[in-house]
């Protein structure tokens, strides 16, 4: 069973900036989606396995970015100007093949799922 290791949520003032990392034992198309309460999880961003191919949330467009790590098995999301509507529970997500460009934001294509790490956006 993979288990997904994310790291680097914390509080913030809006306007500020923080990077999560996911650490997986392998390569895998990924993703991280959030979830704040009361709501449902939704889609952030998503990386395919090669990292060519990058996609983000209409809501995070411009603000967020995925990226990929030289180790490969890691992946990050730089976040930047961050608003208070940002504050989730971020999880990073990893597909064993499901995911393709037409499906990488519906989680049902993932297989793994790491903890949760809370990102809170406030003054």
């Amino acid at each position: 069973q993979e288990q997904l290791v994310e790291s680097g949520g914390g509080l913030v003032q809006p306007g500020g900036s923080l990077r999560l990392s996911c650490t997986a034992s392998q390569r895998y198309a990924m993703a991280w989606f959030r979830q704040a309460p009361g709501r449902d999880r939704e889609f952030v961003a998503a990386i395919t396995w090669k990292g060519a191919n990058k996609y983000h949330a209409h809501s995070v467009r411009g603000r967020f970015a995925i990226s990929r790590g030289s180790a490969e098995n890691t992946i990050y999301l730089q976040m930047n100007n961050l608003k208070p509507e940002d504050s989730a529970t971020y999880y990073c997500a990893a597909s064993r093949g499901s995911a393709s460009t037409s499906n990488y934001a519906a989680t049902g294509v993932y297989d793994f799922w790491g903890p949760g790490t809370q990102v809170t956006v406030s003054s």
